[in-house]
């Protein structure tokens, strides 16, 4: 019921008691509007509830409620309704604008200003999303954006301060590989290095690239004419100028007479940061040490003997 003002010994009707009872209890007698409405003194401690299907208002003026009134709005129609600031001044965090089925109080600090207190807002965030798989991420602040599901394979990543997929980089990735294979001899009688003819170059796709070299020499040789020495030998791993690694072989002759060899495998792998984009060659070159013996090795197109390199990320 509307507010009103009680005197001594007043008795108040069954209908008056329910009506103060619902108005205790948040609730108070609906008046359905089916236009724009401008709030009256009565309204205090009653329910207007819009019931139109269009677009509507109800309109708050100063000097009609007294600090601690309250009115309790409702939109059941179709149509959004707004609560206004006539010459009253209303303020609130959530939103005046009501649709549909949302409603709110109305609540007076003084006679000419209230707060208004969004109970019911149905409107919540807007889905963005589209396809299966689909993210949601704050584009600003609280905005919702979509981002769309990736290709197979791709990672998530940051990109400009917000989320984007992206092929995954570096991480042991193969980028590219390049080899040389099937070299069938080579020997060396000098203690000076020279090239077995194992050799291929790479153009690193960037200067933090890590290149894989896998050197295989299944029939290297040392061959020993000097029945009373040893034989050695050793091949070494270059990048342009540079010895990454080096691998001796060698045998002692045991009495089995002269031109005799003693053949052994050799391979190794060295990963290696050449920090450059400039085209590199790797190569193996191989020297005797000891005197009176040769290095080498030799074989047939069955042999692989082979320099593999590989970029395999950063």
């Amino acid at each position: 019921m509307a507010k009103q003002t009680f005197t001594t010994g007043q008795v108040l009707t069954a209908a008056q008691m329910t009506s103060l009872q619902q108005t205790a209890m948040g609730g108070g007698a609906a008046t359905a509007k089916t236009t724009s409405y401008v709030l009256v003194a009565a309204d205090a401690g009653t329910t207007v509830a819009m019931d139109a299907s269009g677009s509507t208002t109800i309109t708050v003026n100063t000097g009609l409620f007294s600090a601690g009134d309250s009115v309790f709005i409702q939109n059941r129609g179709a149509g959004t309704t707004t609560v206004t600031a006539g010459t009253a001044t209303v303020t609130t965090h959530g939103s005046l604008a009501l649709a549909q089925w949302e409603g709110g109080q109305l609540y007076f600090t003084s006679s000419s200003a209230a707060i208004f207190f969004d109970i019911s807002q149905s409107t919540g965030m807007t889905n963005p999303m589209t396809t299966t798989g689909d993210t949601i991420y704050s584009s600003s602040g609280s905005t919702p954006a979509r981002l769309g599901i990736g290709a197979t394979g791709n990672v998530l990543t940051v990109a400009g301060g917000v989320p984007t997929w992206a092929a995954p980089a570096g991480g042991g990735k193969v980028l590219q590989v390049v080899q040389d294979t099937d070299i069938t001899s080579y020997t060396n009688t000098s203690s000076s290095y020279s090239d077995t003819g194992l050799s291929v170059s790479i153009t690193p796709s960037s200067v933090s690239s890590r290149i894989l070299v896998f050197a295989s020499m299944p029939n290297s040789s040392c061959y020993n004419p000097n029945s009373s020495s040893d034989a050695r030998g050793q091949f070494k791993l270059v990048r342009d100028s540079t010895q990454l690694m080096n691998t001796v072989i060698g045998v002692e002759n045991f009495g089995l007479g002269t031109d005799k060899n003693f053949q052994v495998g050799v391979s190794f792998a060295v990963v290696d940061s050449p920090a450059t984009t400039s085209s590199t060659t790797y190569k193996i070159q191989g020297a005797k040490i000891t005197s009176g013996s040769q290095i080498g090795y030799s074989g047939s197109a069955t042999l692989i003997n082979s320099i593999i390199v590989m970029e395999i990320g950063a």
